[in-house]
């Protein structure tokens, strides 16, 4: 059976990021369907408006089917003139907003970006938390662990500093990030460096596969990369987690974004967005 192939487009008057993201998020419910993307952001005058129109009418002819689109569309006239496109619009604001209105009993603003503008306290807590994080990846710099507000361990391509750097970004944690090597294989004790912080620990882990594929990308073929040494590691690690006490997560089948979460809830650390 051949997948359906509809066209969907993001607008917003401003970056886009939360259409994309809430449009993404419900349409990864559905299969059998191939997406074709389109995103529009700062859609903020009446000719790129138009130019949008006739982009929506030309992807229904194409694909025998109109589009959907996902808005965060904030000015009427802009929103007017998509609304006469062939499509099946999903308008975020307007979906929400009446009854929040009512609610409140108070209209809402329509100022674009506020979801994302960020005051001087909040860049300043993130841009701090991201230097952190960079200057404390793959075991550098243990003497200042003390002032990490996460520290994450693991084996060598367990995803510690994707989410380590994901932590610092989007939630203004200082989270350094400390590899276990087979060399410390051999003393089966956590290394010294981190028995006084041995609270902030949380282990990352994942199936013996999943690492054999990811190490076979960077060091293919070799002792490092092969399934064996990979299923030696983690059975390793793991029992240590066990011994003392460590928390730690799988994270073979989720992303950067859902581990981040899993481990601020885990660890009852609070995000550093706003104050």
């Amino acid at each position: 059976m051949t997948p359906q192939k509809r066209t969907v487009f993001y607008l917003s008057n401003r970056t886009g990021i939360t259409a994309e993201t809430l449009g993404h998020s419900l349409l990864t419910q559905f299969d059998g369907i191939t997406w074709s993307t389109v995103n529009v952001p700062f859609l903020d005058d009446i000719e790129k408006a138009r130019a949008v129109l006739a982009q929506i009418n030309q992807a229904a002819v194409d694909d025998g089917y109109r589009p959907l689109v996902f808005s965060t569309l904030l000015k009427p006239e802009i929103l007017e003139v998509i609304k006469q496109a062939n499509c099946r619009m999903y308008d975020f604001f307007e979906t929400f907003i009446r009854s929040i209105e009512e609610e409140l009993h108070q209209p809402f603003i329509r100022i674009a970006g506020r979801s994302h503008g960020q005051h001087h306290l909040s860049y300043f807590k993130r841009i701090a938390a991201v230097n952190y994080v960079l200057a404390h990846d793959d075991g550098v710099n243990p003497k200042h662990y003390a002032d990490a507000d996460i520290i994450l361990i693991g084996v060598s391509r367990s995803g510690k500093t994707p989410t380590c750097l994901y932590l610092g970004l989007q939630y203004g944690i200082a989270a350094a990030n400390y590899p276990l090597t087979p060399d410390d294989m051999t003393v089966h004790q956590i290394p010294k460096i981190l028995e006084n912080v041995r609270s902030k620990l949380f282990g990352l882990t994942l199936t013996p596969a999943q690492l054999h594929f990811i190490r076979q990308e960077r060091r293919p073929d070799s002792e490092y990369a092969s399934l064996a040494q990979c299923q030696r590691e983690l059975q390793w690690q793991e029992a240590l987690f066990r011994e003392y006490d460590i928390p730690y997560l799988d994270t073979t089948r989720i992303s950067i974004e859902e581990i981040s979460v899993i481990i601020l809830n885990r660890c009852g650390l609070r995000r550093q967005l706003y104050g």
